[in-house]
C-alpha cells in the first residue's frame, strides 16, 4: 500500500505542476483513488479535511468581493495617490497599500483592485505599466503569511497549528508572523526606490472613486475584530472561525438582496468564490491523510532530518530554502499542505517545539513564489492584467524586480524567525 500511496503522490503533484489549468480536478481524482484502493475509508477520507480552513476561505472571498464591488478598495488607493508628489512614489505607495490590503483580503482579489488604478496613471503619464503591476503583485504576495486571513497558506498553517488571528501578531509571549513580514516588506522599500529612481514625473489626481455601501467594508472589519475576540475563548468548536466568515457572508448577502433590493446578489457573490482552490484544497487534505496513513510523511521527514544531521539551525534553513525554490516553480498550496505534517513530524523527533520550522516553511513557502512569474497566482493575474492590454512579460524582465525584491524580504524573514524563535 505504501508504495502505492507513494505513487499516486508523485503522480499527483508531476500533474499539479504540468497541467495548472486541470489541478482541482487531479486533487479531487487522486482523493478519489485513495478511497477506492482502501488506503482511507470514505469516513476517514473526511475527517482529514479541514473544514475550519475551507468555511473561513470560502466566507473570506465572498466578504471580500462585496467589499470589491462597494469601490471602498479604489477609494483608498486613490486617497493614497492623491498624497504623493511624484510616480515613483505612487509606485511604491501602491505596492506598499497592496501588501497592507493583502495581509487581510486574498492576494489576487488585493491585484484586482490596485492594478486598474496604476494602470490608469500609467496612461495618463504615457509610460509603461509593466514594473508598476509587477511591484504591486509581488508586494501583494508578500503579505500572504502575515495574517491568518492573508494566503491560503496562513490558514492552513492555522487550521494544522490550532492557531487563531491573534496569534500570528504574538504568540507564546513572542512578536508573530505579523511583524516579520512587515520588517521583511520595509526592507524591500530600498529595492523599490533604487529600482525606480528614475520615475520623477509629477503626478495629481483629478477625481476620485465614490463609494457606493460602506456595509461590506463594517462587514470586513467586524470579521477581523470577531476572529481577535475567538481568539481568547478557550474551549471552542474547531470550525469557529468558519462559522464567523460564512455567517458574515450570509448577512451581507441578505443585506443585498432584502435592503438593497439586488436581485442579483446571491448569485454574483457566491459565483465570485474561487471554487476550484477550495475543491483543490480538500482534494489535497485527503491525499496528505493517505500518504499520512501510510507512513509516508514519516519517511519524508526522516530524510529531511538525515540532511540536517540533527542540527536544528541546518534543518532550518534547508526548510526555509528548499521552499522558496520549490514554491518558485510550483503553487505553495499544495507544497505547504504536504510540508506541514513533515515539519511537525521532524520538530517531534527532535523533541522540540516546531513553531520555528512552521514560520520558517511559510517564509520561504509564500515569498518564494515571487522569484517566478509562474510562483504566484496574484503574479499571474497581475501578469494577465498585463497580457490584455498588450504587455507580454518576459521572465528575464520580471526576475530583474523579483529576484532582489524576494531575496531581501527572504533574507530579512530568515534572519529574525531564527533570531525570534530559535
Amino acid at each position: 500500500m505504501k508504495l502505492i500511496a507513494i505513487l499516486i503522490f508523485i503522480a499527483t503533484y508531476i500533474l499539479l505542476l504540468v497541467l495548472p489549468k486541470y489541478r482541482t480536478y487531479i486533487s479531487l481524482f487522486s482523493a478519489l483513488l485513495f478511497v477506492l484502493i482502501g488506503i482511507l475509508p470514505f469516513q476517514k477520507a473526511l475527517s482529514y479535511i479541514d473544514w475550519n480552513v475551507i468555511l473561513m476561505i470560502g466566507g473570506t472571498m465572498g466578504i471580500v468581493n462585496l467589499f470589491i464591488e462597494s469601490k471602498m478598495p479604489a477609494l483608498m488607493a486613490d486617497v493614497i495617490i492623491d498624497k504623493v508628489a511624484s510616480i515613483k512614489w505612487a509606485i511604491i505607495s501602491l505596492a506598499a497599500f497592496a501588501g497592507i490590503v493583502s495581509a487581510f483580503i486574498d492576494n489576487v482579489a488585493t491585484v484586482l483592485i490596485i492594478a486598474p488604478v496604476a494602470m490608469d496613471i500609467a496612461k495618463k503619464l504615457n509610460i509603461s505599466p509593466v514594473y508598476m503591476i509587477i511591484s504591486i503583485a509581488i508586494s501583494s504576495n508578500l503579505q500572504g503569511a502575515a495574517t491568518l486571513v492573508g494566503d491560503t497558506t496562513s490558514p492552513l498553517l492555522g487550521g494544522y497549528a490550532k492557531m487563531d488571528f491573534i496569534d500570528f501578531f504574538f504568540f507564546k509571549g513572542r512578536m508573530g508572523l505579523f511583524w516579520i513580514v512587515q520588517i521583511g516588506a520595509v526592507a524591500t522599500i530600498p529595492i523599490l526606490l533604487l529600482f525606480f529612481r528614475e520615475y520623477n514625473q509629477p503626478i495629481h489626481l483629478e477625481e476620485k472613486q465614490e463609494v457606493e455601501d460602506y456595509f461590506p467594508s463594517y462587514l470586513l472589519i467586524l470579521m477581523v475584530a470577531l476572529l481577535i475576540i475567538a481568539s481568547f475563548i478557550p474551549n471552542k468548536p474547531e470550525i469557529t472561525n468558519g462559522l464567523i466568515c460564512t455567517t458574515l457572508l450570509l448577512i451581507g448577502i441578505i443585506k443585498e438582496v432584502v435592503i438593497s433590493k439586488n436581485k442579483h446578489a446571491l448569485n454574483n457573490t457566491l459565483l465570485q468564490i474561487d471554487y476550484e482552490t477550495i475543491l483543490l484544497l480538500m482534494g489535497l487534505f485527503v491525499v496528505i491523510g493517505g500518504i499520512s496513513e501510510v507512513g509516508v510523511i514519516n519517511d519524508i521527514s526522516k530524510i529531511f532530518s538525515r540532511f540536517g544531521k540533527g542540527n536544528l539551525f541546518l534543518i532550518y534553513t534547508i526548510i526555509v530554502w528548499f521552499s522558496v525554490f520549490i514554491s518558485a516553480f510550483i503553487d505553495n498550496i499544495p507544497y505547504t499542505a504536504t510540508m506541514l505534517p513533515v515539519v511537525s513530524k521532524i520538530a517531534q523527533e527532535m523533541g522540540i517545539q516546531p513553531y520555528l520550522l512552521y514560520f520558517g516553511l511559510l517564509v520561504g513557502a509564500t515569498l518564494g513564489g515571487n522569484i517566478t512569474p509562474i510562483g504566484a497566482s496574484a503574479i499571474i493575474t497581475g501578469l494577465g492584467i498585463l497580457r490584455k492590454e498588450g504587455y507580454e512579460v518576459k521572465a528575464k524582465d520580471f526576475m530583474k524586480l523579483s529576484i532582489p525584491f524576494t531575496l531581501t524580504a527572504v533574507i530579512t524573514g530568515y534572519i529574525l524567525t531564527w533570531i525570534i524563535w530559535r
